[in-house]
């Protein structure tokens, strides 16, 4: 028999005193069988001799010992009582918890109530919910998925809505930034969706939201410092947004080319082909290796309360520090991006829900490793089962994580895969600790039978270079180990029973493609001149003075997009002109002389700043962001103009403005520029604008006449022209940047700039796309300028063609009817 159940829970009891809550607990325990009549007498004889408080706002109302003759069964009833009830001493009862204890198991659900108490609003949360189950799972310890819970019984003291912009919906990685901000603060804090609502330190209830674009969240804090909470909280969630972002249109058009690219190699027709998924591109041959999971049992086995308690402490620690060691193995093997699925997997970990969870079913008698695999499984599966297949693919996150966990709880050690030649890595699944630890020297690929190409293992394939693919079906593991076979990540198919022919095709090829890399990468500090001689400069968007220097080591020849928003956000006030200074003399000094071009401030539209007091826009793309709130608030304006002019003494710097309108606009901030300038007695710099408004790219002839430069922003253009959000969920795939509208208004932007003798260059999205830089320079663009990592493929790609072949493509381009046959091309 269950020791609580629904049945004995009263929500919303209008009990008025304590003789009260206690009979009316005491009924519930008799309707559930657990005890007789009289012992409800035996409850209030208690009260008479001992203070059952507990504190907090709990009593644990219990009979005499003499009278456990009246108990059937171990039992407790909980009534809660919002408004509470006198108990003693002028202390108040809100949650009534009454115990029928046969011998001592009540001293389980004491210490189940004091680690409650200790937790910040936890005790206060069971008070205000209107679900039984809340309070069943809280006081068993039993792992419950989150449950929607009503927004309007849940006081906040501070909120802002917003709707999420992040193309891949809510996932390990920007969650974990979310957590970490709010465990920086006492105050409650609850992300709802709907009536779903998430506790916004603990990442596993979050990512349990299962949010994609579109939703509309709730950031909702209560008790002391709530509004500075949501405002911090609120700061970095739409910061991220920007990164999303670009994640997301670095996926887009790599999956892009990725189905434009035709086959570098085919097999002959007696080869079995499996098809999957392509996850990663490039081709290899290797032999069949099976990667098979190690299944952990945990059996049953109850161990001492406090050394039970102290193994999982234990273990989690040690679990915490492996998954910052490999953090750091990734960051320093393949950048900081990736290295952020360790410390998203270190959260998860660490989440006080699984912590609370295992520890109640320690409580109750159960063994520790059991305990967790129980908690772990139920949060896993919860995971998985989310309609969003990206987020359900991170339930191998938690997987991951929480076995290395378990492992340690039952002194396992995790199994290597031991390999001696070229192999294929064949697996059901593998987790990104799986991927990162195999052995490089003979891995050259990777098949799996399950996943998609947005997880983290197919991410991480793709940053270590291994030609991947996933989705492959279950017949892909019935493939004998020690097979030969070839794989080609970028058509998703694994080829079997190859002839020798076949397989010294591929090794040609495979050749081949290394030759091109390596040519890639040799020549990756020339120009990319065309083969009738005309030069594009190719360069890089960047955000920090270290980014400079990898831009640099990546072959790009400047700076052509320093965004300097990330010098206002996160943080509770604006950065003072000497930082700003800093900041940009450093990125001067880390190029060495080549061209940096610094955008102003751009916040507004997807970045908001709380300590700025910006009032609330319905439509923020188009309200008072870039250039018309620097005319708005000169003091931000004057500020960055001083910490720029002052750190153009130390080498070439350009300013450029964002989100220009009108002519006025232009006129006006050179004004400004030119006071600050002659103020400071600093050189004179080129002073441009971001083409991303219709209006400019239309009325470019008049706008060349009064700029130095145009950089045209791909992406704001595109929405713009296009009237759709590029990152709707359903209007994503169409808000495509080669669309003949789009390409038709850079194409009269450069002409114009032609005529008048006006440097155009575009920092797009579109610059990083081999197709696109080549459809930008056959329209007239200068310069390209892209992330870093794609520097090498657009100098490669162009250095391919001739001027007047990209002249032509352009043309054709230009006449097309849509993204689609512009991308055919």
């Amino acid at each position: 028999m269950e020791t609580i159940t629904k049945s004995c829970v009263c929500l919303n009891s209008q009990a008025r005193t304590k003789e009260e809550a206690i009979r009316l607990a005491g009924k519930l325990l008799v309707a559930a069988g657990y005890i007789g009549e009289p012992y409800v007498e035996s409850l209030l004889k208690r009260e008479a001799v001992a203070n059952t408080l507990l504190g907090a706002g709990v009593a644990i109302p219990h009979g005499m010992i003499e009278d456990r003759h009246h108990i059937k069964a171990t039992g407790v009833a909980v009534v809660q009582v919002p408004q509470g009830v006198d108990w003693k001493d002028g202390n108040r009862a809100h949650l009534i918890v009454a115990i029928a204890a046969q011998s001592d198991e009540h001293i389980a659900l004491l210490r189940r109530l004091t680690r409650l108490m200790q937790q910040e609003g936890a005790i206060d949360a069971l008070v205000r919910t209107q679900d039984a189950d809340e309070i069943v799972a809280a006081l068993t310890g039993t792992p419950a998925a989150p449950k929607p819970v009503a927004a309007s019984n849940w006081r906040a003291d501070a909120e802002l809505s917003w709707v999420v912009d992040y193309p891949n919906g809510l996932h390990a990685r920007p969650a974990t930034r979310w957590v970490e901000v709010a465990k920086r603060h006492a105050c409650e804090l609850k992300v709802f969706k709907g009536e779903e609502s998430a506790d916004a330190k603990a990442l596993t209830t979050l990512l349990g939201l299962g949010v994609v674009a579109g939703d509309t969240l709730r950031f909702c804090a209560a008790g002391a410092g709530a509004k500075a909470a949501v405002d911090e909280l609120f700061a970095v969630v739409t910061t991220l947004s920007a990164e999303e972002k670009a994640d997301a249109e670095r996926a887009k058009i790599a999956a892009a080319m990725a189905r434009a690219q035709a086959p570098v190699w085919q097999a002959g027709p007696a080869a079995r082909c499996l098809r999957g998924i392509g996850a990663s591109p490039g081709l290899a041959v290797g032999r069949i290796v099976h990667h098979e999971s190690q299944v952990l049992v945990a059996e049953d086995t109850p161990g001492d309360v406090m050394a039970d308690g102290a193994a999982l402490e234990a273990a989690l620690g040690a679990v915490s520090t492996e998954l910052s060691t490999l953090e750091e193995d990734a960051k320093r093997r393949l950048g900081a991006g990736e290295a952020a699925i360790f410390a998203a997997q270190r959260e998860l970990v660490t989440d006080t829900g699984l912590l609370r969870a295992t520890l109640g079913e320690v409580m109750r008698g159960h063994g520790v490793a059991w305990a967790w695999k129980k908690v772990l499984d139920a949060r896993v599966e919860h995971q998985r089962q989310l309609p969003d297949p990206l987020l359900a693919a991170r339930a191998l996150d938690l997987r991951d994580a929480g076995d290395r966990v378990l492992a340690r709880l039952l002194g396992v050690e995790r199994k290597a895969l031991t390999l001696c030649e070229p192999s294929i890595v064949v697996a059901e699944d593998l987790t990104p600790s799986d991927t990162l630890q195999l052995d490089m020297r003979h891995v050259v690929g990777l098949a799996i039978s399950s996943g998609g190409p947005t997880s983290h293992t197919a991410i991480l394939a793709r940053t270590l270079g291994l030609p991947s693919i996933v989705a492959a079906g279950e017949v892909l593991l019935a493939v004998p180990a020690g097979a030969q076979a070839v794989i080609d990540g970028t058509t998703g198919c694994v080829y079997l029973e190859c002839s020798e022919a076949d397989i010294a095709s591929a090794r040609t090829a495979i050749e081949k493609l290394a030759r091109v890399r390596a040519q890639m990468e040799t020549g990756r500090y020339n120009r990319a001149t065309t083969t009738d001689g005309h030069t594009v400069e190719v360069i890089a968007n960047i955000t920090s003075a270290k980014q400079a220097a990898v831009a640099v080591e990546a072959g790009a020849e400047g700076v052509g997009l320093m965004r300097t928003e990330f010098l206002y956000l996160e943080r509770d006030r604006g950065p003072s002109e000497d930082e700003q200074y800093e900041v940009y003399k450093a990125t001067i000094e880390a190029l060495g002389g080549r061209p940096l071009v610094i955008r102003t401030l751009d916040i507004g539209g997807d970045k908001q700043v709380p300590y700025l007091d910006l009032p609330h826009e319905e439509n923020p793309f188009l309200g008072v962001r870039g250039a018309r709130l620097l005319l708005a608030r000169p003091d931000l304006l004057r500020t960055q103009l001083r910490a720029l002019y002052r750190a153009a003494a130390h080498g070439p710097l350009e300013i450029m403005f964002p989100m220009i309108t009108e002519l006025a606009e232009v006129t006006a901030l050179r004004a400004e520029c030119e006071a600050v300038r002659a103020s400071l007695n600093a050189p004179k710099v080129p002073i441009g604008i971001m083409v991303e408004v219709p209006a400019v790219a239309v009325m470019a002839d008049r706008f060349a006449a009064v700029v130095d430069f145009f950089s045209i922003g791909t992406n704001d253009l595109t929405q713009y022209v296009l009237a759709m959000d590029r990152q709707h969920p359903q209007l994503a795939a169409q808000a495509d940047s080669l669309n003949p509208a789009v390409l038709a208004l850079i194409a009269n932007t450069a002409k114009a700039a032609k005529a008048a003798g006006v440097h155009v260059g575009v920092c797009g999205g579109l610059a990083g796309d081999p197709l696109g830089a080549r459809i930008l320079t056959g329209l007239g663009v200068n310069a390209l300028s892209m992330s870093a990592q794609d520097v090498a493929a657009v100098k490669d790609t162009l250095r391919g063609c001739s001027m007047a072949d990209l002249q032509a493509l352009a043309e054709k381009a230009l006449a097309a009817r849509s993204a689609e046959e512009v991308r055919a091309l």
